[in-house]
């Protein structure tokens, strides 16, 4: 850009920042302001580690916003599918914003990106999570970082519990204050996320203190974590007993933050003596750390509040690959020797469901118990997510309408459409660094329209582009080359509900 340009700057409630002028898609005009590292409240340090995130206090000049803040991720986590890198820092609960006009007069529809992770990792700084193509489409783009592992999710007593829950929903109120400075619309807000981020729009469905904040929903692959009030509580005084310390926020405050790191580890991934006792968890449960039903923050399990909560009326997309987990288990081993049947039964399958899913196709074409377990363990955490959640809404009047996807293209390396394969299509990034390894070398751009042009669709007319889900029998919009949509596409993952 012009170096003679004067940067973009806005003032929001709390003060004025200043971001940069940044080139658009495809390198040219029209250019777009970017601001990162915009802090939506005070750093969650000291009293603060473990409380509700606080309102930032009002600054005074001009604060500069040009690089991304601290993040709650620490350390870099290696080769990762989506590269989301860690930056040092105690002021780490900050949005960024992409946006194409800040004019308050502009009322543009805003999407507002949560990252996934597990609950446990992940970073906005990544360079797949960029704006461009959201401004070139006249949407502005806000990503938030949130406070993670057990900082953010783990149970404390006496303490509030969904502390990560409590900073989207802070985050939100930022934008509902605040984006109109940018050129947005605050009634034009739609949360979307992928993963841990996709199970986050399912929980923000149901939290109270997120009513009407936002008016429309996308999540993909929504990994959703549901563990019961007992076990979480189980989890969070184990931890403590590791820690050598009282379950409670005087005797977690003495933990020292790399401690806590090391420590969780311990009780958040399935790991060996007990893999399989874990992994059955995983599977009746969803993930072993992250929002917990506790009353208040979260008042209901997903299933009904996606149906019924405080925001069930918004428009939903939600959908999954097709292969989100088919290669957590290697073939070749002892597993391929046993049978399937009684595997299934291992993990806590219903018979019923077991014997109903074993007679899909797709399963009975798999070869080796290995890579079997890899489509159970797909269906059963993410893909059966969707006609659940579909149905939910369906037999709910005061629910608001449903679409659902699958993401079915793959490279021919890696050959399966795995998870976060749909990431950088649903930004338009099909140029971002990394994205070979999940996409191939010659990802179609023609998907990608069709992908990010769903959820502009749904940002700008509340409308992604195809027929309702009926109460999770589709019909289903299928991501592949060519587009098209088909009935009961869920099928699969739908035998292993009910008894």
């Amino acid at each position: 850009m012009n170096p003679s340009i004067e940067a973009p700057v806005v003032r929001t409630p709390a003060g004025a920042v200043r971001g940069a002028w940044e080139p658009g898609d495809g390198g040219g005009d029209p250019r777009i302001a970017v601001f990162r590292g915009i802090p939506y409240a005070e750093p969650p340090v000291g009293p603060l580690r473990f409380a509700p995130p606080q309102a930032r206090r009002p600054w005074d000049g001009v604060l500069e916003t040009i690089g991304f803040g601290p993040t709650p991720q620490r350390g870099e986590t290696g080769i990762t599918l989506i590269p989301e890198h860690a930056i040092a820092g105690d002021d780490t609960l900050s949005v960024n914003v992409w946006t194409p006009a800040p004019d308050p007069d502009a009322a543009l529809p805003v999407v507002v990106w949560i990252h996934g992770g597990g609950f446990i990792s992940g970073s906005p700084a990544s360079p797949w999570y960029d704006g461009r193509a959201f401004a070139r489409d006249g949407v502005i783009l806000v990503t938030l970082s949130y406070r993670i592992g057990f900082t953010g999710f783990g149970w404390i007593d006496g303490a509030t519990q969904n502390r990560g829950v409590l900073d989207w929903i802070r985050a939100l109120e930022w934008v509902r204050d605040s984006i109109r400075a940018f050129g947005g619309d605050p009634g034009r807000v739609t949360v979307f996320g992928q993963s841990a981020g996709g199970g986050a729009v399912l929980t923000l469905l149901g939290a109270p203190g997120a009513r009407g904040l936002f008016h429309g929903a996308y999540a993909m692959s929504a990994a959703v974590a549901d563990p019961s009030p007992e076990a979480a509580r189980a989890r969070g005084r184990h931890l403590a007993r590791l820690a050598g310390v009282a379950p409670d926020p005087s005797g977690f405050a003495g933990v020292p933050e790399a401690r806590l790191l090391e420590l969780q580890r311990k009780v958040t991934a399935p790991q060996a003596p007990h893999l399989l006792r874990d992994l059955h968890e995983m599977l009746r449960q969803g993930l072993l750390l992250g929002p917990v039903v506790d009353g208040d923050v979260v008042t209901d399990p997903v299933e009904i509040a996606v149906a019924r909560g405080a925001n069930a009326a918004v428009p939903l997309v939600l959908g999954c690959t097709d292969d989100e987990l088919s290669g957590l288990f290697h073939p070749g081993g002892a597993i391929d020797r046993l049978p399937r049947h009684a595997l299934l039964l291992a993990l806590g399958a219903k018979a019923g469901a077991a014997r109903r899913w074993l007679a899909e196709p797709a399963v009975r074409a798999t070869e080796g118990s290995a890579l079997m377990l890899g489509r159970y363990a797909s269906d059963a955490i993410l893909r059966s997510t969707v006609p659940r959640v579909a149905a939910a809404r369906a037999a709910e009047p005061a629910a608001g309408p449903t679409w659902s996807y699958r993401f079915s293209w793959h490279a021919d390396e890696p050959p399966r459409a795995g998870h976060c394969i749909d990431v950088p299509f649903v930004f338009d990034r099909l140029d971002a660094p990394g994205v070979e390894r999940v996409a191939g070398s010659e990802p179609p751009q023609a998907l990608a329209d069709a992908v990010h042009g769903s959820l502009v669709g749904l940002a700008r007319d509340r409308d992604p582009g195809w027929a309702q889900d009926r109460g999770g029998s589709g019909p289903s919009r299928i991501f592949d080359v060519p587009v098209r949509d088909e009935a009961d596409a869920y099928a699969q993952p739908r035998a292993l509900l009910g008894a």
